[in-house]
């Protein structure tokens, strides 16, 4: 009997474009709980009734004095915060949040905006991330058991976004199943994810999806906004060409996550398995401009989200110790070598496999490592796992020192030109051999 779990999300909607008097209603409710938060932190407000005694003042809605009077004290406790930034969204408690919904409106769904004052709220329609209508429609549903948290409602310029925070119900993923199919998963830079299931111990129809596009706009990005610093460019210009990058880098990431889901779905009893990266000894070094190329890939960030869409899947995820993942041969397991970053070449004379392509075996023995009757498998020392053509490895296991400008590389990740290959990978000798790849330790 399958239980059951609850998981938290964050639904995304841009506001319809506002009337001119609903749109100044909008701005003095930000600018009025700004002024608020701005008020509470420096006057150094750490617990509830402190903070009320600050903003109770302030012409805000009671949903947004309450999102204070918790938000607040969590700055300086929680985070520990020093200053602000000028950018905070507009925070509101749901009691209530109204939605409603007419199938016959050009946007089904329009939210009860809050306004300061009786009768003052305001109707405003909603255009939904078109990926997350299901759990729109199951939020809005009087039998669901899907509950709505906090709102955050935040100004991109001319456009207004709004982000509720819902908890809802799925299957339960603690524990494995019985006969499962292990499937790894092996990030990288070249190779933006590489699948690989295990059926019968023994590799089949890896996926393949290409890092070049990721690669080419992380590129781009730091070359303009580099440019801009140094043309003493106006700061919302670089902000404006930095979301720019960072909207299709995060787009790139729903791709290859939500693809990579969808490939470990079609097997049964499917485990999804990944690194985990706090193995990494980050005393590793590949000089300043690979370090800075590793650093702008946000390897954790595109984990994250295959661990999210694999919990609404109802998959388990597993994390095991990156090591030696590229260098060990998946069918013998003796330490080969790369001798160009697509290649894994075994030294054993006895094993069937003779050269193989990288990311397939570096994925293959990250699934292999998770161990079904739940032994615990020995953390190795990292070692160095490069190619021997002398271009560095380049997948999450190589990220070392801090960025020189990390609010310019820690970004997130690529989309891809993407290959998904459904090479099938027999027991014969020469495996089928795909370009392009992204190493792991």
């Amino acid at each position: 009997m399958s239980t059951t779990q609850t998981a938290n999300k964050t639904l995304e909607a841009t506001l319809a474009p506002p009337t001119r008097c609903k749109e100044q209603r909008l701005q003095q409710t930000l600018s009025e709980y700004r002024d608020a938060l701005e008020d509470a932190f420096e006057q150094h407000c750490t617990t509830m009734s402190a903070t009320n005694d600050v903003v109770a003042p302030y012409n805000l809605p009671y949903q947004a004095k309450d999102a204070l009077k918790s938000y607040v004290p969590k700055l300086h406790k929680t985070y520990n915060a020093n200053e602000l930034d000028d950018e905070h969204p507009l925070r509101f408690v749901n009691r209530p949040g109204k939605f409603d919904r007419d199938s016959k409106r050009e946007y089904e769904i329009c939210w009860n905006v809050p306004q300061p004052g009786r009768g003052t709220n305001f109707w405003i329609p909603l255009r939904l991330n078109p990926e997350q209508e299901e759990l729109w429609e199951e939020m809005l549903d009087d039998e669901s058991s899907t509950t709505i948290g906090e709102l955050r409602l935040q100004k991109h310029r001319k456009t207004w976004a709004l982000h509720v925070t819902v908890e809802y119900e799925i299957e339960d993923t603690s524990e494995l199943p019985e006969n499962p199919t292990r499937v790894g998963f092996d990030i990288g830079e070249s190779m933006l994810v590489t699948g690989c299931a295990l059926q019968h111990d023994t590799p089949t129809k890896p996926l393949l999806i290409n890092g070049k596009e990721a690669k080419r706009i992380r590129k781009e990005m730091f070359t303009t906004l580099k440019r801009l610093q140094e043309r003493d460019a106006s700061e919302w210009r670089i902000e404006e060409r930095f979301s720019y990058y960072q909207n299709r880098l995060t787009d790139l990431i729903e791709k290859a996550s939500r693809e990579s889901v969808e490939y470990a779905r079609q097997f049964e009893n499917p485990v999804i398995v990944m690194e985990d990266l706090a193995y990494i000894r980050e005393s590793l070094d590949y000089g300043k401009y690979m370090n800075r190329r590793l650093h702008s890939w946000a390897f954790a960030r595109l984990q994250g989200r295959i661990e999210d869409k694999a919990k609404d899947a109802g998959i388990p995820d597993r994390y095991v110790h990156p090591q030696y993942t590229s260098k060990t041969c998946h069918s013998c397991k003796h330490i080969g070598y790369r001798p160009r970053q697509a290649d894994f070449k075994c030294k054993n004379p006895e094993c069937h496999v003779s050269t193989f392509q990288a990311d397939i075996n570096a994925s293959a023995n990250i699934a292999r490592r998770v161990d079904p009757w739940g032994e615990s498998l020995p953390v190795k020392q990292v070692g160095d796992d490069s190619p021997q053509d002398g271009s560095r490895s380049d997948t999450a296991t190589t990220q070392c020192e801090q960025s020189e400008k990390p609010s310019q590389m820690t970004l997130t990740t690529f989309q891809e030109s993407k290959t998904t290959a459904s090479v099938h990978e027999t027991q014969s000798r020469e495996p089928t051999r795909t370009s392009g790849s992204g190493d792991d330790d």
